[in-house]
Protein backbone atom coordinates (compact mmCIF):
# COMPACT_ATOMS: atom_id res chain seq x y z
CA UNK A 1 0.00 0.00 0.00
CA UNK A 2 1.27 3.24 -0.99
CA UNK A 3 0.31 5.19 2.41
CA UNK A 4 1.03 9.00 0.65
CA UNK A 5 -0.86 8.38 -2.58
CA UNK A 6 -3.39 6.37 -0.64
CA UNK A 7 -4.19 8.97 1.67
CA UNK A 8 -4.33 11.63 -0.13
CA UNK A 9 -6.74 10.03 -2.93
CA UNK A 10 -8.79 8.92 -0.14
CA UNK A 11 -8.68 11.79 2.57
CA UNK A 12 -10.01 13.51 -0.72
CA UNK A 13 -13.54 11.35 0.17
CA UNK A 14 -13.67 12.35 3.18
CA UNK A 15 -13.03 15.90 2.26
CA UNK A 16 -16.42 15.45 -0.03
CA UNK A 17 -17.93 13.69 2.73
CA UNK A 18 -17.51 17.14 4.78
CA UNK A 19 -18.74 19.13 1.96
CA UNK A 20 -22.57 17.48 2.11
CA UNK A 21 -22.63 18.03 5.65
CA UNK A 22 -22.00 22.17 4.95
CA UNK A 23 -24.76 21.77 1.97
CA UNK A 24 -26.67 20.61 5.04
CA UNK A 25 -25.67 23.02 7.41
CA UNK A 26 -23.86 20.78 9.33
CA UNK A 27 -20.29 21.43 10.07
CA UNK A 28 -18.22 20.25 7.65
CA UNK A 29 -16.44 16.85 8.71
CA UNK A 30 -16.41 13.60 6.71
CA UNK A 31 -14.96 10.43 7.32
CA UNK A 32 -14.38 7.32 4.94
CA UNK A 33 -13.47 3.55 6.26
CA UNK A 34 -11.17 2.02 4.16
CA UNK A 35 -10.29 -2.00 3.86
CA UNK A 36 -8.13 -3.47 0.87
CA UNK A 37 -8.99 -0.14 -1.32
CA UNK A 38 -12.51 -0.77 -0.86
CA UNK A 39 -14.73 2.07 1.14
CA UNK A 40 -16.48 0.29 3.38
CA UNK A 41 -17.76 3.31 5.34
CA UNK A 42 -18.63 6.89 4.78
CA UNK A 43 -20.02 9.50 7.08
CA UNK A 44 -20.17 13.15 7.30
CA UNK A 45 -21.87 14.98 10.55
CA UNK A 46 -25.43 14.70 10.79
CA UNK A 47 -25.63 15.90 14.49
CA UNK A 48 -28.04 19.36 13.93
CA UNK A 49 -30.08 17.25 11.19
CA UNK A 50 -30.64 14.35 12.86
CA UNK A 51 -30.86 16.65 16.60
CA UNK A 52 -28.63 13.18 17.83
CA UNK A 53 -25.28 14.35 19.54
CA UNK A 54 -23.42 11.19 18.42
CA UNK A 55 -24.08 11.91 14.80
CA UNK A 56 -20.44 12.11 14.29
CA UNK A 57 -18.83 11.47 11.02
CA UNK A 58 -16.36 8.88 12.44
CA UNK A 59 -19.29 6.91 14.13
CA UNK A 60 -21.96 7.25 11.49
CA UNK A 61 -18.89 5.52 8.84
CA UNK A 62 -18.05 3.42 11.51
CA UNK A 63 -21.52 2.02 11.46
CA UNK A 64 -21.62 1.83 8.16
CA UNK A 65 -18.80 -0.44 7.95
CA UNK A 66 -19.99 -3.10 10.75
CA UNK A 67 -23.31 -2.91 8.95
CA UNK A 68 -21.32 -3.61 5.80
CA UNK A 69 -18.82 -6.49 7.01
CA UNK A 70 -21.63 -7.49 9.68
CA UNK A 71 -19.56 -7.60 12.18
CA UNK A 72 -17.96 -5.19 14.57
CA UNK A 73 -14.34 -5.66 14.31
CA UNK A 74 -13.29 -3.02 11.98
CA UNK A 75 -9.30 -4.85 11.90
CA UNK A 76 -7.08 -4.12 8.69
CA UNK A 77 -9.01 -0.81 8.09
CA UNK A 78 -8.26 3.01 7.73
CA UNK A 79 -10.16 5.85 8.89
CA UNK A 80 -9.93 9.14 6.94
CA UNK A 81 -11.51 11.98 8.63
CA UNK A 82 -10.92 15.53 7.86
CA UNK A 83 -10.64 16.81 11.74
CA UNK A 84 -8.85 15.03 14.56
CA UNK A 85 -11.37 12.64 16.25
CA UNK A 86 -12.92 13.50 19.34
CA UNK A 87 -12.96 11.85 22.73
CA UNK A 88 -15.97 9.81 21.76
CA UNK A 89 -15.07 9.45 18.74
CA UNK A 90 -11.50 8.24 19.87
CA UNK A 91 -13.53 5.82 21.96
CA UNK A 92 -15.34 4.11 18.89
CA UNK A 93 -12.09 3.57 16.92
CA UNK A 94 -10.53 1.76 19.76
CA UNK A 95 -13.36 -0.59 20.28
CA UNK A 96 -13.83 -1.37 16.55
CA UNK A 97 -11.02 -2.43 16.20
CA UNK A 98 -9.73 0.08 13.00
CA UNK A 99 -6.33 -0.36 12.65
CA UNK A 100 -5.48 3.19 11.44
CA UNK A 101 -6.74 6.90 11.71
CA UNK A 102 -5.73 9.66 9.12
CA UNK A 103 -6.63 13.32 9.76
CA UNK A 104 -6.35 16.44 8.53
CA UNK A 105 -6.53 19.87 11.16
CA UNK A 106 -5.62 18.86 14.53
CA UNK A 107 -8.36 20.14 17.48
CA UNK A 108 -6.68 21.89 19.81
CA UNK A 109 -9.93 22.24 22.19
CA UNK A 110 -10.81 18.34 22.16
CA UNK A 111 -8.42 16.41 19.97
CA UNK A 112 -8.39 13.00 21.49
CA UNK A 113 -5.68 11.32 18.42
CA UNK A 114 -2.63 13.65 20.07
CA UNK A 115 -3.88 17.32 20.16
CA UNK A 116 -5.58 17.13 23.92
CA UNK A 117 -6.11 13.61 24.50
CA UNK A 118 -4.52 10.49 22.93
CA UNK A 119 -7.11 7.72 23.23
CA UNK A 120 -6.19 6.44 20.05
CA UNK A 121 -2.33 5.56 20.84
CA UNK A 122 -2.87 5.20 24.70
CA UNK A 123 -1.04 2.54 27.27
CA UNK A 124 -3.89 1.88 29.45
CA UNK A 125 -6.79 0.51 26.14
CA UNK A 126 -6.64 -2.68 24.60
CA UNK A 127 -6.12 -1.64 20.97
CA UNK A 128 -3.54 0.61 19.67
CA UNK A 129 -3.99 2.65 16.64
CA UNK A 130 -1.21 3.98 14.07
CA UNK A 131 -2.00 7.75 13.57
CA UNK A 132 -1.03 9.99 10.80
CA UNK A 133 -2.19 13.85 10.91
CA UNK A 134 -1.94 16.58 8.12
CA UNK A 135 -3.02 14.68 5.05
CA UNK A 136 -4.67 17.14 2.83
CA UNK A 137 -4.76 19.75 6.16
CA UNK A 138 -4.90 23.17 3.89
CA UNK A 139 -8.14 22.40 2.16
CA UNK A 140 -9.52 21.11 5.36
CA UNK A 141 -9.00 23.95 7.23
CA UNK A 142 -10.38 26.32 4.21
CA UNK A 143 -13.17 24.02 4.59
CA UNK A 144 -14.26 24.42 8.17
CA UNK A 145 -12.98 28.33 7.65
CA UNK A 146 -15.30 29.18 5.34
CA UNK A 147 -17.93 27.45 6.81
CA UNK A 148 -17.15 29.37 10.34
CA UNK A 149 -16.89 32.67 8.75
CA UNK A 150 -20.61 31.90 6.77
CA UNK A 151 -21.92 31.23 10.32
CA UNK A 152 -20.55 34.18 11.97
CA UNK A 153 -21.30 36.45 8.60
CA UNK A 154 -25.06 35.05 8.93
CA UNK A 155 -25.48 35.88 12.90
CA UNK A 156 -24.26 38.97 12.28
CA UNK A 157 -26.79 40.03 10.16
Amino acid sequence: MDYVSDDYKYMGLALEEGKVAQSKGEVPIGAVIVLDGQVIGRGHNLRESDRNPVAHAEVLAIQEAAQKLERWRLSGSTLYVTVEPCPMCAGAIVLARISRVVFAVMDPKGGAAGTCFNILESPWTNHRVEVTSGVREEEARALMQSFFRSLREKRGK
